[in-house]
């Protein structure tokens, strides 16, 4: 509910400070004087309507089902909206955009104008059936609750069985490259680290005639072995160093000479093309290790993609005798909501009578499965449907409505009804009045009316004036209610009939 409204510069007026209760908040007051103007500057609190004042802050309790992941969110929640220039919307001091509030609040905080045509789409209609229904009958709350768990699997099972069928005439162009890329790097069946290897090989062969050429001519060394020696023995000098020298270099020759045997084998044409093959797998993949890891992964896709038949098939048995569950279930869903709404059409027409309008029935029609059954209803009036009543009819059936599902309401919020009771007789008026008193059970409020009976409901009445180019509102207390309901009886100046009424009103 709200708590506290606050607005500084709306239009006429400089200021309004009031502090509300729940239940009925009804204002009145003469034509023009700003009853329309502070209600909506209200509802820009909460994001319904272009701002107009330079400040309005409302205080609310914050809805036990309100959530958000954005927003810090206090047990009262401070809303206000600055107009310098631009407007800026804030809750609890956080910056947050016009669209956003409205969609965090509109659930909670309802505005039902003669204009707005809203209640009775056909998901609006099977929800307040729904929410009866709730009440009264545990089975069929656990088989909503069922259906619409089970639906939104199967919803999405559908999706993925359109998908697959989309993949698949694509299946085939894509088993045929992913399996060619696979035998690509498989031809070549790279090893880590052997582009390493080849390249020392390629270095080796492109030396091996200057080496042999050089070993030839180092081969004489051995010649003149002996005559060194003989020189360290006549010197009587340790000849063991230049000795052990000299069978190193020995081995190091059968080494090269080894290794040079085994190059004249290796075919060279052989060592370039692998090394090209080689070099293309790393010009794409970036290194062998990343070749085989891509290798690896597409295989693992192929064997994703030959697994698809199976998985169509599996999805569409899944989908079938889910189909069959769902479809009875969606029946015995649709039965229930028809037997439920017969008795909310008995307990509708005594409202409907007494607002001098034709019962209503509700008319359903079976639709594809979706997330709310099978069931499209529609209300139908004395042959005339929802788009054919007139502004006033329409807002006077949807009250109605209203007040039929207040037993599956229990927080209902913040409601604002623009003039509801405009140009209605005054047994009509009655019934209305006693309408919005049952729904301010649940709701709080805020009503404007320029009739007697729903003023004289009110938990609050609120006088808006204007004197001199300058608006006002305050709260009335029991004798300024009297006053300004014999007003609204009698006109400016209410003779004593019409005081002695409005007492009785308010009796």
């Amino acid at each position: 509910m709200i708590n506290r409204v606050y607005i500084k510069e709306l239009i006429s007026f400089n200021k309004i400070e009031l502090e509300l209760n729940r239940g009925l908040v009804v204002l009145s007051g003469p034509s023009g004087a700003g009853k329309s103007i502070l209600m909506q500057s209200i509802l820009s609190s909460f994001g319904y309507t272009n701002a107009e004042a330079s400040l309005c802050e409302v205080l609310v309790d914050k809805p036990s089902k309100l959530k958000s992941d954005a927003f810090t969110l206090e047990e009262e929640i401070a809303l206000k909206v600055l107009k310098k220039g631009n407007v800026r919307y804030y809750l609890d001091g956080q910056n947050i955009s016009r669209k956003m509030l409205n969609e965090l609040f509109s659930p909670f905080v309802q505005y039902l104008s003669v204009r707005d045509r809203s209640g009775f789409e056909s998901h609006e209609l099977i929800t307040l059936i729904d929410n009866s229904l709730n009440v009264s009958d545990k089975a069929f709350q656990r088989m909503l609750k069922e259906y619409t768990k089970r639906y939104a699997i199967y919803k999405k099972k559908v999706d993925e069985l359109q998908r697959i069928k989309q993949d698949e005439a694509k299946l085939a162009e894509l088993i045929e490259f992913t399996a060619f890329e696979i035998d690509k790097i498989e031809s070549i069946n790279p090893k880590v680290g052997e582009d390493e290897e080849l390249v020392r090989v390629k270095q080796q062969l492109s030396r091996i005639d200057k080496v042999n050429n050089a070993l030839n001519h180092a081969n004489q060394i051995f010649e003149f072995e002996e005559s060194v020696s003989e020189v360290y023995r006549l010197l009587d000098k340790d000849e063991s160093s230049f000795a052990e020298m000299m069978n190193q270099l020995r081995a190091d020759f059968e080494d090269i000479e080894s290794l040079s045997e085994e190059l004249a084998e290796v075919d060279i044409e052989a060592v370039l093309d692998r090394l090209e093959k080689i070099s293309s797998l790393k010009t794409r993949y970036g290194s062998i290790e990343e070749a085989l890891q891509y290798a690896e992964t597409k295989r693992q896709e192929l064997a994703g993609y030959q697994n698809i038949e199976q998985d169509k098939s599996m999805l569409e048995s899944f989908l079938t005798m889910e189909f069959a569950e769902l479809t009875t279930m969606a029946g015995r869903m649709s039965q229930a909501r028809q037997n439920e709404a017969k008795q909310l059409e008995k307990a509708l027409a005594k409202y409907l009578n007494e607002l001098k309008l034709p019962p209503l029935e509700f008319l359903f029609d079976r639709v594809g499965l979706y997330e709310l059954g099978q069931d499209h209803v529609e209300v139908n009036l004395n042959g005339s449907s929802a788009s054919t009543l007139s502004g006033g009819e329409f807002n006077r059936v949807r009250l109605a409505l209203m007040v039929v599902a207040l037993s599956g309401v229990k927080e209902g919020g913040v409601l604002i009804l623009d003039e509801i009771d405009a140009n209605v007789s005054g047994e009509e008026s009655i019934a209305i009045a006693n309408m919005i008193a049952k729904l301010s059970i649940v709701y709080q409020i805020f009503a404007i009316s320029h009739q007697a009976h729903l003023a004289s409901k009110a938990n609050q009445h609120i006088l808006v004036t204007k004197n001199e180019g300058v608006s006002s509102a305050k709260l009335l207390d029991k004798q300024g209610r009297i006053d300004e309901i014999a007003r609204i009886i009698g006109g400016e100046k209410p003779n004593d009939e019409a005081v002695s009424f409005a007492r009785k009103l308010l009796t």
